[in-house]
């Protein structure tokens, strides 16, 4: 069973151990309405769909609670690290949100066993807070729900030195793959691959679980690649946000 199946398995646990609660047609909850539900958490949980909608509208600042370094190998779009820890972390929301304490705030750590969200969550409530919220699912359920995930040029630097098996997709048109690219990438033009003019990329069948780091002109030729690559059976995707120039100069300066 592939991680992606694994994790589907698991939300679909949460969701079935949530009260159940009908909508207008008498529908229960599916898997993209679930949280974790923990009991005596001093700040709210939001689902994916939730969160999916507070990053569209914007109605809330999304804080990624987690190291730089993790923050920099894979985070979800939209999301702001605060660079420091412990107790660092209340003042440097605080002065993120500029002193209003009204602000909506999601954080988010590593998932249902990573308590860094809830436990700056808790410290935010002391502080009080009033409009903190937790995406407690966390990192590997949005990639396991098909949510895109960004990669920094520090993580792109450390996948390409550490590992060997991560596959490179260039998303940007043929004609510019062919004048040169990163060593060994994939050519995938973003526009041609989501119109159906190119029908099959060139990734590993074998093993769905490889590192895939797409790039392109810039961050949203890279995400809509990244969007469609949400559907497809490889779920350790994740888009470079900046420039092919900013890339190249990272990876292939001697």
């Amino acid at each position: 069973m592939s991680l992606r199946n694994i994790l589907y398995f698991a939300v679909a646990l949460v969701a079935v151990s949530l009260p159940i609660c009908p909508g207008a047609a008498g529908e229960s909850l599916n898997i993209n309405q679930a949280t974790l539900a923990e009991a005596g958490a001093k700040t709210p949980e939001v689902s994916t769909e939730s969160l999916r909608d507070i990053l569209s509208n914007k109605s809330a600042i999304v804080i990624d609670t987690r190291s730089t370094a993790e923050f920099e190998a894979g985070h979800i779009p939209g999301a702001i690290n605060l660079g420091v820890a412990g107790s660092d972390q209340l003042e440097a929301v605080q002065q993120l949100v500029k002193g209003d304490k009204a602000k909506g705030i999601v954080l988010y750590c590593n998932g249902p066993f990573c308590q860094a969200s809830r436990r700056l969550g808790d410290r935010l409530a002391d502080g009080r807070f009033t409009n903190v919220r937790r995406y407690q699912l966390g990192m590997p359920v949005w990639r396991a729900l098909g949510g895109p995930t960004v990669v920094e040029l520090g993580g792109v630097k450390r996948i390409a030195d550490g590992d060997w098996l991560a596959v490179f997709v260039d998303a940007r048109p043929a004609e510019l793959f062919a004048k040169g690219s990163l060593p060994q990438a994939v050519s995938a033009p973003a526009d041609d691959v989501t119109s159906g003019r190119v029908k099959k990329i060139d990734l590993p069948e074998d093993d769905f679980n490889r590192r895939i780091v797409l790039f392109g002109r810039d961050g949203a030729e890279a995400r809509k690649l990244a969007d469609y690559m949400a559907k497809r059976p490889w779920h350790n995707v994740m888009y470079f946000p900046g420039s092919y120039e900013e890339l190249a100069a990272k990876l292939l300066k001697k």
